[in-house]
């Protein structure tokens, strides 16, 4: 068998890729938990630092700019250390910011910490599905990364339950710290257990540590282990040939466009505004603290289900199929939410198209963004280019979630008139520009999108 025929062997998977899937997504449950806790305690923290909407989106944001500059960074030391060693110390920051966001004596400390738990979330978006995409066998890779996607959407549930059920204790003025700080528990769970899982092969080879890369792939039951060795060091000697090549080239204008769009566009579907905010938009539409928790639990556990039919679909649908129809099913459940909020007699049912939206983002760009951006870049810039990706995603969702209160304070309908607009001209941009990528190896890729780095 040739790499470049990208053809794949039958696999299966076997107990080391799964846990070695499962630990390096545990950042993905941080992830999802640290950007979805804050929903809990905006009306706390506005109270008790008499927040402005403007420095109520500065807080929300606080931790969005701290994951621009993760996302930029983290491909350096996930070059240098290693994917899985650069995690570990994203863990130690995740540990750090719970601590201190927990004992936060005012609000600009407050500030510093989920500007720390940023980095590590932003740093996370680039190492976990880059690791598991170098590990994964082509065949099964979709599924693999998308677990990460599945952990980020179960963190963000646990979140809102943990808020719903912190809530229920009475704590009074301390209980936003407590909401904050629980997280310090997942964190030392993902600390540890990253000792137990092996080295990217490819980040292995990319160091001249070919017989490390073979044993890894022995253990993860790779059935060509030659073959995708050979591929693999293929690619990485026409690497070092380049030296340390820059990522804005013009052979790798394709992989930097879909990189850009892909993420672009998860974002101004609005997921992530909408989830910072969840409790404050409830709220708007007439619901009580304790409803507007209970309906927030609602949208997180329709996010995991439908985000776990993904996984099992997208190896088999496609990456491509599943934006577009994500497309379309996102502007009618948007529109809903635009006639829903501009009632008032309606805004009770906005529970409906709501997770609606939700579950349509989640079988959609939800599942496809890491995948995606794991998929399109060659070995010799894929740091760079997961780093380029994630950034432009956070650096979007920074943005939206500063002015998302402000453009609420009068009119709550505002965002979400513009988040259809935008999810109707992503439909045709896939339509028109974006390649399918499901069962290619990651090799034979380069060929796809017009990159030849190696013969």
């Amino acid at each position: 068998m040739t790499p470049t025929l990208g053809i794949i062997p039958p696999q299966r998977l076997n107990a080391l890729i799964i846990r070695s899937t499962i630990v390096a997504a545990l950042g993905g449950l941080l992830f999802g938990f640290d950007t979805a806790v804050i929903s809990g305690i905006t009306q706390a923290i506005t109270q008790k630092y008499s927040l402005s909407p403007a420095a109520l989106g500065w807080t929300v944001a606080s931790a969005l700019i701290g994951t621009v500059l993760g996302s930029i960074f983290a491909g350096l030391p996930g070059d240098r250390y290693g994917r899985r060693d650069s995690l570990r110390g994203l863990a130690v920051l995740y540990l750090v910011s719970a601590i201190g966001c927990a004992v936060a004596w005012n609000w600009h400390v407050l500030l510093l910490f989920r500007f720390i738990v940023g980095l590590a979330i932003g740093g996370s978006s680039v190492l976990g599905p880059m690791y598991i995409a170098e590990i994964s066998p082509a065949r099964w890779r979709g599924r693999m990364v998308a677990f990460f996607q599945f952990n980020i959407v179960l963190g963000i549930v646990v979140a809102y339950v943990s808020n719903y059920l912190i809530g229920l204790l009475d704590l009074g003025a301390n209980e936003w710290r407590w909401k904050l700080g629980i997280s310090v528990v997942p964190a030392l769970l993902f600390f540890a257990m990253l000792f137990g899982i092996p080295r990217s092969p490819r980040w292995l080879v990319k160091k001249r540590r070919v017989e490390e890369a073979r044993q890894v792939l022995i253990g993860i039951g790779e059935r060509d282990v030659e073959g995708e060795l050979e591929a693999i060091v293929a690619s990485m000697s026409a690497t070092r040939q380049s030296g340390n090549e820059p990522l804005f080239r013009w052979k790798y204008r394709k992989p930097i466009m879909l990189a850009i769009l892909v993420a672009f566009f998860n974002q101004v579907s609005g997921i992530n505004a909408i989830l910072y905010y969840l409790n404050h938009i409830f709220e708007r539409a007439g619901f009580t603290k304790v409803s507007g928790d209970l309906q927030a639990i609602a949208v997180g556990v329709t996010n995991l289900l439908f985000t776990m039919i993904a996984m099992i679909i997208i190896d088999k649908v496609g990456r491509r199929p599943l934006l577009l129809g994500g497309s379309i099913a996102m502007v009618a459940c948007l529109t809903a939410c635009v006639v829903m909020l501009r009632s008032e007699t309606q805004g009770h049912f906005l529970i409906w198209p709501l997770a609606g939206f939700i579950a349509s983002f989640a079988l959609s760009s939800g599942a496809v963004i890491w995948v995606y951006i794991s998929e399109v870049f060659p070995n010799s810039v894929r740091s760079k280019g997961q780093s380029l990706g994630s950034s432009s995603h956070w650096i979007v969702s920074a943005a939206l979630s500063v002015v998302f209160p402000q453009l609420t304070a009068s009119y709550i309908w505002v965002p979400f008139a513009f988040f259809a607009v935008m999810m109707a001209v992503q439909f045709f941009v896939v339509l028109f520009f974006f390649p399918e990528t499901k069962g290619i190896t990651l090799e034979a890729m380069q060929k796809k999108l017009g990159i030849a780095s190696y013969s």
